[in-house]
């Protein structure tokens, strides 16, 4: 379920946090229908993928609005908001950044417009390893950026630079181009788009509505706007949908690589991936577990709420007791107060705090999801220690994450990741645990009931299915200083239509507008 606290990571501390994900897309095609209502609540179903910012795109068939801002989804729409984005066709994104920095300009959905007039606007969940080149392709054409250092941006300045040919046919001629992970939606005026990786790293699920269709990065979002689930879309599959139906093309042979760690962590527990539920997978990740790593114990207690599944399997596996050990504060909520030193030393109980009646005296098995940095389940093992704990065995429902990941998920750096400095034996010893199981990766891929071949394994085995550029030209930087250098080496661009960078709502202008003071107010509309 998505956390109470609107964020993915366990830790409290912002400089170090956990797994994160890029993003969740929504889209929606559905005539007679509120569609900024259906894809705020889409949004809101996809708020445990990203918390950094939040955008709908809209169209009446006559123009394309976007409103976008940082912040969690509730946040950033109010009523009056929604009520103002009318049309029949809409597009929506929650952001975790991967590629370029948590800015203002970097949230989406982004939005150019074609020299012939029509206006297209792109939301994106993955990340592109080819960035660097896509943006040095940009210079030497002399394409207008719009300020933002996203590879998304790119792609939708891509689309746009091709006015003698319709949407759809400029995104066959692009997509082939990208390489890395995506999962878009994007529009025009008229039509919804929806495409996927040759990998299918990220989900993306198309839903049929009674008046019209709904993609989505999880059947979760599906569901709670009262849509059925058709299908997956395809790896390497290009959707378009408008008044003359759903229409299907290939820009690629799919190659299925879906992420491994969707199944652990990144997706809801009531989502479907290939036709497993994640739930019931997690259950089996924790029942596997319980075989390979048996203790003698009295308590199996989950660290909410990621930990639970598999805590609940290991717990109906082994025969031992299944119960709270941890409480969580659903309230403790995202913030930009940076903690003090004092409230750092008060470290996870802050969200977590023992129910000292129960684990007091008790040999507890505590199952988590996984373990980047440690710093969490450091945290938690002192903490339960210090309630009265007799013995704490921690269980782990993934492999060891020894790898980062390029295709989505902002890990930790190798250099900081826990499993690449130690063995098995040496991270128990820094978290404090009396013994420690991690599940093996042919465990965890049999949980999934996907043979090998079609996941993506790479951040515990380190086999990148998409080839990787030279390190200077990958990491979520990468458009800060290509930019510089690109800037550097090409002329000065010619002048296109520019999008207009107020907080708020974004419209067309024909011409090109100044930025705005970034101390102005940010409620600009057309």
């Amino acid at each position: 379920m998505p956390r109470g606290d609107g964020r993915l990571s366990h830790d409290l501390d912002p400089q170090r946090p956990g797994p994160q994900d890029a993003c969740g897309v929504f889209g929606v095609w559905a005539p007679g229908e509120e569609v900024a209502n259906l894809t705020y609540f889409g949004l809101y179903a996809l708020q445990h993928r990203g918390q950094e910012a939040a955008g709908i795109a809209v169209s009446d068939g006559t123009g394309v609005v976007v409103y976008k801002d940082l912040g969690l989804v509730a946040q950033v729409f109010d009523e009056p908001t929604l009520a103002s984005l009318r049309g029949h066709v809409a597009i929506g994104h929650t952001r975790y950044s991967t590629t370029g920095a948590s800015t203002w300009e970097n949230a989406q959905p982004t939005i150019r417009s074609t020299a012939s007039g029509t206006t297209i606007a792109l939301a994106h969940n993955g990340n592109l390893v080819n960035t660097a080149e896509l943006q040095r392709e940009s210079g030497e054409r002399a394409l207008a950026g719009d300020g933002a250092t996203s590879d998304t941006s790119l792609v939708t300045m891509l689309l746009a630079s091709r006015p003698d040919l319709s949407v759809e046919a400029a995104a066959l001629e692009v997509l082939p181009q990208l390489r890395g992970a995506f999962s878009f939606v994007f529009m025009d005026e008229s039509t919804l788009y929806a495409a996927r990786d040759q990998y299918g790293v990220r989900p993306l699920v198309l839903g049929r509505l009674e008046r019209g269709w709904v993609v989505a990065s999880e059947t979760a979002a599906l569901d709670i706007v009262g849509a059925s689930v058709v299908r997956e879309v395809e790896p390497g599959e290009l959707i378009a949908i408008d008044e003359d139906g759903l229409r299907s093309a290939r820009f690629a042979a799919p190659e299925p690589k879906g992420c491994l760690f969707e199944y652990v962590y990144i997706a809801r527990p009531d989502a479907t991936i290939a036709g497993r539920n994640v739930h019931a997978a997690r259950v089996q990740i924790g029942r596997q577990l319980a075989r390979e790593h048996e203790v003698e114990a009295d308590l199996v207690i989950p660290v909410p709420e990621s930990g639970t599944p598999a805590a609940i399997g290991y717990a109906a596996e082994s025969g031992i007791t299944f119960g709270a050990g941890l409480m969580k504060n659903p309230y403790v909520g995202r913030t930009f107060i940076q903690p003090s030193q004092t409230l750092r030393q008060l470290g996870i109980r802050l969200k977590l705090n023992p129910l000292r009646e129960n684990v007091r005296g008790k040999r507890l098995v505590v199952v988590d999801d996984s373990i980047v940095r440690g710093n969490t389940q450091r945290a938690i093992v002192r903490m339960l220690r210090e309630a009265g704990a007799l013995e704490v065995h921690v269980r782990i429902s993934s492999p060891p994450v020894a790898w980062p990941c390029f295709y989505g998920i902002d890990f930790a750096t190798r250099a900081e990741l826990l499993a690449n400095g130690l063995d098995n034996e040496g991270i128990r010893r820094s978290i404090g645990a009396d013994t420690l199981g991690y599940v093996s990766l042919s465990g965890l891929i049999a949980a999934t009931e996907q043979p090998k071949s079609r996941l993506c394994r790479a951040c515990f085995d380190g086999e990148y299915p998409i080839e990787l550029p030279a390190d200077s030209l990958i990491g979520k930087h990468v458009l800060e200083g290509v930019g510089r250098r690109v800037t550097a080496e090409t002329p000065e661009p010619h002048a296109t239509p520019f999008v207009a960078a107020h907080s708020g709502y974004d419209a067309f202008s024909s011409a090109r507008v100044p930025r705005p003071d970034p101390e102005e107010p940010k409620n600009h509309i057309r």
